[in-house]
């Protein structure tokens, strides 16, 4: 575990006593002492099990979830190092096809934006599979994919995307500028709230991004976490839980300007903000950042009390949907999951969600064929088994797919199936 710095609660509210035991926050240092949810105890969300491990125990760890009083972070404790969760790792970015598609819109708009040609030169933080970077070789433009999963890294580099095998901060982007020059674009997607050390993190973005170059980095964001009430985001890869406010905040401690950001609907919701350094005024601070900035103030971003509540809101999602698995099994019917993603192993762990509810899960993801989702030990399969079994209720773990998923999936109409989703609460599709 990191280590503690003691701080001071200087807004005099009264401690709520801590189940995770003693911390400081990751960005300020203060000592945390406020519960934003408790989600029990989970092991890692992408710990899938084999089947000649289902008789061995799993390691449990605390989903209690804190938010600053000094700088408003929402953050867990780091119970497991970046090192065991990401060097063998089960995601892969390309198995989403809307999401490839997001990242080559992304990639057309950036081109455009920013003039970017052959003469440029493109970084990702956490390029998996090469899911995005492959646009740009696509265009000629030269990339470099920085990757901490060797078993991922492989795959982009089969196919044509160079990735170095390295996790980043301070020390490797200083290695990385030596070896590679600097980039004119740093970008990284659902990587800043995976970092323990958020200031080695945003400190090494510092070091590396070329003197007039760009960062972009797209996170879920707090706001629609909170509305819509997506509690399943929050497992142990996912160390921060992210505002405008306090990332805006965060990036000027070490020097960067955010001039710009977008509110896209990825993941639920989340933003995309445009760093830059301090020093490059050419690129102006634009109204999107202001307005976004005083609407999170004026909700309360600030203030303890806008962040209180939520658990509750939580626990009354988990009798919600427990209430309709019970009713339907109760009636004779069959329920299967599709899709076993980081989120689903949140919501059925934390709902106690096993194969008296659920009879499998499928994945498009040949890597999780065979296994069983962590915790809950719920059959993987290959998304042909639905046909097979002819459910009568399909439940999507990753909710924000829906669409794509119900597409991929409608033939199951055909024996009067249904569709069900989650989040923000139990609804039948």
């Amino acid at each position: 575990m990191q280590q503690t710095i003691v701080g001071n609660n200087k807004h005099g509210d009264s401690e709520e006593p801590s189940k995770a035991g003693s911390c400081s926050c990751r960005f300020c240092g203060a000592t945390l002492q406020h519960t934003f949810v408790d989600l029990g105890m989970s092991p890692l969300c992408e710990s899938f099990v084999s089947a000649d491990q289902l008789a061995q125990m799993e390691a449990f760890y605390p989903l209690y979830v804190y938010v600053c009083d000094q700088c408003f972070l929402v953050q867990l404790q780091e119970f497991v190092s970046p090192g065991e969760i990401f060097t063998e790792y089960a995601y892969f970015s390309s198995y989403s096809t809307s999401w490839v598609e997001h990242a080559r819109r992304y990639t057309e708009m950036m081109i455009s934006r920013f003039d970017l040609g052959t003469a440029s030169k493109v970084m990702e933080i956490a390029s998996n599979d090469g899911y995005l970077l492959q646009h740009f070789v696509a265009q000629k433009i030269p990339v470099l994919g920085i990757e901490p999963a060797a078993n991922v890294a492989k795959v982009a580099i089969e196919k044509g995307v160079p990735s170095t095998v390295r996790f980043f901060g301070r020390q490797s982007a200083a290695e990385i500028a030596a070896d590679h020059g600097k980039p004119d674009v740093l970008l990284g997607n659902n990587v800043l709230a995976h970092v323990p050390d958020i200031n080695d993190f945003v400190g090494g973005m510092k070091i590396l991004l070329g003197p007039n170059g760009v960062i972009t980095m797209e996170f879920p964001h707090l706001l629609r976490l909170m509305a819509e009430n997506q509690f399943d985001t929050i497992y142990h890869e996912h160390f921060s839980y992210l505002s405008f406010v306090t990332v805006e905040r965060i990036f000027a401690h070490h020097g960067l300007t955010l001039f710009d950001v977008e509110e896209i609907p990825t993941h639920g919701g989340s933003l995309r903000i445009y760093g830059r350094h301090d020093t490059n005024a050419a690129l102006e601070i634009t109204d999107r950042v202001r307005e976004l900035r005083q609407r999170e103030i004026d909700k309360g971003f600030l203030t303890l009390a806008c962040y209180r509540g939520f658990d509750e809101q939580v626990k009354e999602t988990k009798r919600k949907l427990l209430t309709f698995l019970i009713e339907v099994k109760r009636q004779g019917k069959s329920v299967v999951a599709y899709g076993a993603p980081g989120k689903g192993n949140t919501l059925l762990n934390y709902c106690g969600i096993r194969t008296d509810f659920l009879d499998f899960a499928v994945d498009a993801n040949p890597y999780k064929h065979g296994k069983y989702t962590p915790g809950t030990r719920i059959p993987i399969l290959p998304p042909a088994k639905i046909k097979e079994a002819r459910p009568d209720y399909v439940l999507i773990l990753p909710w924000n797919l829906k669409d794509e998923i119900s597409r991929q999936a409608a033939y199951i109409s055909e024996w009067g199936g249904k569709f069900v989703v989650p989040i923000p609460e139990v609804r039948v599709i």
